[in-house]
């Protein structure tokens, strides 16, 4: 018999190949998604409108749980996490997925949030090599939409672009091929978890700056390149 659990939905390829995995293992039967939104009703980060990750809930035929976070404040986030968590624990279920491949801290961040809880985390694509993770992510026939990028990282070309070996190899060798370290976020609308594409439209690009806080506590502004993307019939 197969355990329950809910996955950590980003809507983007890391996401999309990690849940992959864990259907493919024949342990799990992923009950939900859950995905966290700001006071924009977009996918924090992502920028990703609602709309557009609910059509990537239904194509891939799982239900979604949405996360209300009103305020950029981690006060805020927490709390509706904790919501949510409880939410899943009276629903039998004890084991969230997540698409972290190698950032330690993120880890032990999930890992601790959950076991406070009495929950586990789980890591379908721990340690697995980046280049390698991306390569057979498109053989298999994943398609994503590079719909975020650092603007100190990579050049406006490199945005609005479906990953294909073409993009990878144009990848500076200084970029990890999956955008592990926040150089670009990505937004999957088609592969062999959905029962069909997900349709979008891209409006425009803009630009967002964001203020972040370094471990020696100096505070450093990074820029981010986005796209306008519109849930379309």
């Amino acid at each position: 018999m197969k355990e329950r659990i809910a996955f950590s939905w980003s809507g983007g390829k890391d996401s999309a190949f990690a849940l992959y995995k864990l259907l493919l293992s024949n342990a799990y039967e992923v009950a939900y998604l859950v995905s966290n939104f700001n006071a924009d009703k977009e996918l924090s980060m992502h920028a990703v409108p609602i709309k557009l990750i609910d059509k990537q809930a239904k194509a891939i035929q799982i239900p979604l749980l949405q996360v209300h976070v009103t305020s950029n404040e981690n006060e805020s986030y927490e709390k509706a996490m904790e919501l949510v968590l409880e939410t899943l624990r009276k629903d039998g279920i004890f084991k969230v997925g997540y698409g972290d491949i190698f950032l330690e801290n993120l880890k032990t961040f999930r890992e601790e949030k959950l076991k406070s809880v009495g929950m586990e985390a789980l890591f379908p694509l721990w340690q697995e090599d980046s280049l390698t993770l991306i390569n057979q992510f498109v053989e298999f026939g994943f398609k994503s939409l590079v719909c975020c990028f650092n603007d100190r990282t990579l050049g406006a070309d490199f945005i609005d672009k479906t990953i294909d070996k073409q993009w990878i190899s144009a990848l500076p060798k200084d970029i990890d091929p999956c955008g592990e370290n926040g150089e670009f976020h990505t937004f999957c609308y088609d592969g062999p978890i959905f029962e069909h594409p997900v349709t979008f439209g891209i409006a425009n690009n803009w630009i967002k700056e964001y203020e972040f806080k370094l471990s020696d506590g100096q505070l450093v502004n990074e820029y981010y390149r986005y796209s306008k993307l519109i849930a379309v019939d």
